[in-house]
């Protein structure tokens, strides 16, 4: 399953305003670029994309965008199994925690939503006592086209 579509253009600005974070014309680039991605994007691949909305976007900025989107838990940071190395991806944070599927061979990444998956988080939380604030779930394997 690709990405989920897009959200509604502005979402991540809105919500730095709401939390008083100054918004600056190279990170309304670089949101912008985050909220219409439709795959997991590097932090060059980002680069490259937000350089065409704004060319004064550099890379510190990216990198420290970066940052501040995660300490404000808005994205989250993936390694995807380390398939196309040991590169990070990013990816808005959804409503709904999800499963990554790597396929070993072509490198397809695919998302999947559960049900299990939050009844298993459900029960960490009950018997383990313990209060799950990040889950993270990736499986590499072989999509159904590479497993022919």
């Amino acid at each position: 399953m690709p990405l989920p579509q897009t959200e509604m253009p502005g979402r991540l600005q809105a919500l730095f305003s709401e939390r008083g974070i100054r918004m600056t014309q190279q990170r309304r680039a670089i949101l912008q670029v985050m909220e219409t991605a439709t795959k997991h994007l590097d932090a060059a691949h980002l680069l490259r994309k937000a350089k065409r909305l704004d060319p004064s976007v550099d890379r510190s900025t990216v990198y420290r965008t970066l940052q501040l989107l995660k300490r404000h838990g808005l994205i989250d940071e993936l390694d995807l199994m380390h398939i196309h190395g040991e590169g990070h991806y990013y990816e808005r944070k959804l409503n709904r925690d999800h499963i990554h599927m790597a396929c070993l061979r072509c490198g397809k990444i695919m998302e999947f939503v559960s049900d299990i998956f939050d009844k298993l988080k459900g029960q960490v939380e009950k018997d383990c006592r313990f209060r799950i604030v990040v889950s993270r779930l990736e499986i590499g394997g072989y999509c159904a086209s590479c497993s022919k």
